[in-house]
């Protein structure tokens, strides 16, 4: 299972992010990917490797050509994992407002 860091550099690439929104959509090969966006075959191919390197697609034979399509899971494991970051930084702040609310005295402001 890749690392949240190492998914999160794959999905950095704005090119790499527009290619897993198209797949998630539907499969696709690197060739039908390539008709589509302004990048070429090759470029799309390494791209590709690098979301399939990180658990962001699969990769199906379908007669002569390879279709990729995006693994949901992987994403929702990330999601999860940032989720669970920003409640932490939610608590954190949640007590840093309780703590500038109080005056001198000990007492909360309104």
């Amino acid at each position: 299972m890749p690392s949240i860091p190492a998914v999160c550099a794959a999905l950095a690439d704005e090119t790499r992010w527009a290619i897993l929104a198209r797949l998630g959509t539907a499969p696709a090969s690197a060739s039908a990917l390539a008709a589509e966006m302004p990048v070429s075959r090759q470029a799309i191919a390494k791209h590709l490797a690098v979301l399939r390197d990180t658990g962001l697609v699969a990769a199906e034979r379908v007669g002569r050509e390879v279709r990729f399509a995006a693994v949901g899971s992987e994403l929702s494991r990330v999601g999860r994992a940032i989720e669970s970051v920003a409640t932490g930084w939610d608590r954190r702040l949640a007590r840093l407002k309780a703590q500038a609310q109080k005056d001198d005295s000990g007492t909360t402001r309104p």
